[in-house]
């Protein structure tokens, strides 16, 4: 069975950076050991990287989310910790401007994944959105989110997004 395993948005900024909070910095450890398991199996493995630039401020998102962050090529857009240190050069990368990424949904429709499992930050907003685009473009695929391998800054949120994932037939593990 072919597996897919994305990344989404584990990014310094996010983890211990300008919208960083606690707890982000212990899914590390877990994320990569997730990849490694991938990689010796064979399967794949994405990474989405949240990407804005020096005109931030002046986007629709900077006006709701005044919190200039990741910044593409600045230090708070790199992966964080280990999970940037099992990153491959090889591996996909999508920059994506926005909460999903349509780049990612267009190059996943017609592949051949009976599984795609995604893990990351935040929960509530770049996890559940890259989900429904994954379940856009591979209606048929098992799409799998792990609990453990997730969170968000807001603990109430965090359970209905994984409500939420539930219930558009996504399987949520470790719950």
């Amino acid at each position: 069975m072919k597996k897919l395993l994305i990344v989404v948005d584990y990014q310094v900024d996010f983890v211990d950076g300008a919208l960083g909070f606690a707890g982000a910095e212990r899914l590390d450890g877990p994320i990569a050991a997730k990849i490694a398991e991938y990689r010796a199996a064979g399967n794949d493995v994405v990474f989405t990287y949240d990407t804005h630039g020096a005109n931030y401020a002046a986007t629709q998102e900077g006006r709701k989310l005044p919190v200039a962050h990741c910044i593409a090529g600045s230090a708070g857009w790199e992966l964080y910790g280990e999970t940037g240190k099992v990153a491959s050069p090889d591996d996909l990368r999508f920059r994506k401007p926005t909460f999903p990424s349509l780049e990612l949904a267009e190059w996943l429709k017609g592949r051949a994944y009976q599984q795609v499992e995604l893990c990351g930050l935040v929960s509530h907003i770049c996890v559940l959105s890259n989900a429904v685009m994954v379940k856009a473009a591979l209606p048929e695929t098992e799409i799998v989110v792990d609990a453990a391998l997730t969170a968000s800054y807001d603990p109430v949120l965090h359970e209905k997004a994984l409500d939420v994932l539930e219930g558009l037939q996504i399987t949520v593990l470790h719950r």
